[in-house]
């Protein structure tokens, strides 16, 4: 195998990686939040009914930002349903997901969990601009964020909350392109919407941050024209747009679902393009920042089979893949992606936090364990943090049906505050280790300190209840650091760590 090589310079940088790049997102969808992380009962809940060793992981994960309720969910959301005494909180039909939602987890109980997270965990707040409007989300907001001498704002201190949320964070909406969402609606409607909406809860904060629904997917039919007819209406009001990718093989072709960050990259270079080009039309200064506020390795293909068969359960498992190695390292390039376009990309929510596609699973009554993907992102929420370099890669490349040639190593690497920086790197060959090796100027460094891999003899070796630690990622031996380079072998198919100082 061709050696692979990059350079690293302080002088040639991405930008400053925004901790809300390490963001999550619970929707009301399958066991998320019931028997995810409320489940009253549990030996290890806590007197709110929130599971502390669900807690203890999501803490380890090193998750920010956790955008909430929806998601699909949120499209029908009546959010005063789910405040105030739990008793009489009414049962409603969730048409998202053809569930029935007991809203015994509400809107209290998600700013309560955040609390328990720490103060790294802040809250994302999705609005319903599906079936409802401008009227619903500056109630939600009064309700939310005002302190004190209106009637929302009395209402939350009479349920309990005396404080504000603070809520800074807003979504206007979710997936509105999406012929699929409740109450769908074209561009040019939704573009409206969402600037009266923004206007509006600006008028009560000016300072709220505010997402607008970008595309769902780079392959909509309607990608880039939704943008740029949503962003002619919103540019002077909101402070990102949101884009959503999930990806999974097909037909076996396992060679391109390795490259699915290409497709990634692509994507977010596209919504940039545009973003710039609508701000060059209305002659602005101004630069929309990106919210990739839905992400993940998602086997979608069995779901519509699984969501049509559903008769209006409350919480039935949904969506709960089960990943394995090859998943994780995908995972990981998607991770190095993100990190590669901070400069733009200053919002990120891994889809989803608990049991459904998520990183954490549990069993209901039983133990939490750590999905195989649980490590890339800890590992890169950890050690992700400072100043991204621009990493342009000499690779060896291989032939992929979807994406055509791709190279076989994917990388990054941060420079954190103290001057060390850490390497993120995908070896997506499944058969063959692959040299590195990196030049490293204008950079003090002198030891390597450590080289982690997750890989497997088994590409699809997976964490279940019944071997929950089956795959955790493993030193890596001979990496070394002389005369400015970094040399290394990448075994095949796998997520490498590597941190210097």
């Amino acid at each position: 195998m061709r050696t692979a090589r990059f350079t690293l310079d302080p002088a040639f940088t991405v930008g400053e990686v925004n901790p809300r790049l390490f963001g999550s997102f619970v929707e009301h969808l399958g066991r998320c939040v019931y028997t995810g992380i409320f489940e009253p009962g549990h030996p290890a809940a806590d007197d709110d009914g929130i599971r502390t060793d669900v807690l203890d992981l999501v803490r380890e994960l090193g998750v920010t930002a956790i955008r909430y309720p929806g998601g699909n969910f949120v499209s029908g959301y009546k959010w005063e349903d789910s405040v105030g005494p739990v008793e009489d909180r009414p049962r409603r039909l969730d048409l998202a997901w053809r569930t029935t939602e007991s809203n015994r987890f509400g809107l209290s109980e998600y700013i309560a969990f955040l609390k328990k997270v720490g103060p790294q965990a802040e809250p994302m707040m999705a609005v319903n601009l599906g079936t409802r409007g401008v009227a619903e989300a500056l109630e939600l907001q009064e309700y939310a964020n005002h302190p004190s001498g209106t009637a929302l704002s009395d209402l939350r201190a009479e349920h309990g909350d005396k404080d504000p949320f603070g809520i800074r964070l807003w979504c206007l909406g979710n997936e509105m392109d999406g012929p699929w969402q409740t109450g769908h609606k074209t561009a040019e409607e939704y573009g409206r919407l969402a600037a009266e909406t923004a206007r509006a809860m600006r008028q009560i904060d000016p300072d709220l941050e505010l997402v607008a629904c970008g595309s769902s997917g780079q392959s909509m039919e309607t990608f880039a024209a939704w943008e740029a007819t949503v962003l002619q209406e919103t540019y002077d009001l909101v402070d990102h747009i949101s884009l959503h990718a999930y990806y999974e093989p097909h037909d076996g072709d396992v060679d391109s679902f390795l490259a699915s960050a290409v497709d990634m990259e692509s994507f977010i270079e596209n919504v940039v393009a545009t973003c710039d080009h609508v701000g060059a039309r209305l002659k602005s200064k101004k630069k929309i920042n990106l919210s990739f506020d839905e992400w993940n390795v998602w086997y979608m293909a069995k779901t519509q089979a699984e969501v049509s068969a559903l008769d209006w359960p409350e919480a039935p498992r949904l969506l709960e893949d089960n990943y394995s190695v090859t998943d994780a390292v995908v995972f990981g390039s998607l991770l190095i992606a993100l990190l590669r376009h901070a400069d733009r990309v200053t919002v990120a929510c891994l889809a989803q936090l608990v049991n459904v596609i998520a990183p954490i699973m549990t069993e209901p009554g039983g133990p939490a364990w750590r999905q195989t993907t649980f490590f890339p992102f800890a590992q890169a929420s950890k050690y992700g943090r400072g100043e991204v370099l621009d990493v342009r890669v000499d690779s060896p490349t291989y032939e992929t049906k979807k994406y055509g040639e791709a190279d076989l190593l994917h990388a990054t690497a941060v420079r954190a505050e103290d001057g060390s920086v850490t390497v993120f790197a995908v070896n997506r060959s499944r058969t063959e280790s692959l040299p590195l090796d990196v030049a490293l100027s204008g950079l003090d460094l002198s030891e390597v300190v450590e080289h982690s891999a997750l890989a497997d003899a088994d590409p699809d070796a997976r964490n279940t209840l019944a071997e929950p630690e089956r795959v955790v990622p493993h030193a890596v031996d001979g990496t070394a650091l002389s005369d400015g380079r970094l040399t290394a072998a990448l075994e095949p198919l796998s997520w490498n760590v590597i941190r210097l100082r």
